[in-house]
């Protein structure tokens, strides 16, 4: 099976940006990205910059949540 890598178009102050974000079965990439950012419509550079922040929080927020969930385990087991 060979993996088709899927172009997303985005509109950044009045211009396109095509970019190849590799595969993406199950369109999920395509999906997160859409919880940002309306890809059907032209965004600044503002909105842009807003979507990357709150999707660098949601990652950190998983990444301490997991790192807690790792330090509970590692207590119970040294118990």
């Amino acid at each position: 099976m060979i993996l088709q890598h899927k172009e997303i178009t985005f509109h950044i102050n009045h211009i396109a940006y095509t970019v190849d974000i590799g595969p993406d079965l199950d369109n999920a990439i395509e999906i997160e990205l859409k919880r940002f950012l309306d890809l059907n419509k032209n965004i600044s550079t503002q909105e842009l910059l807003l979507a990357y922040l709150r999707k660098t929080q949601e990652t950190l927020t998983l990444k301490k949540g997991i790192n807690n969930q790792i330090q509970t385990i590692e207590s119970f087991l040294k118990d």
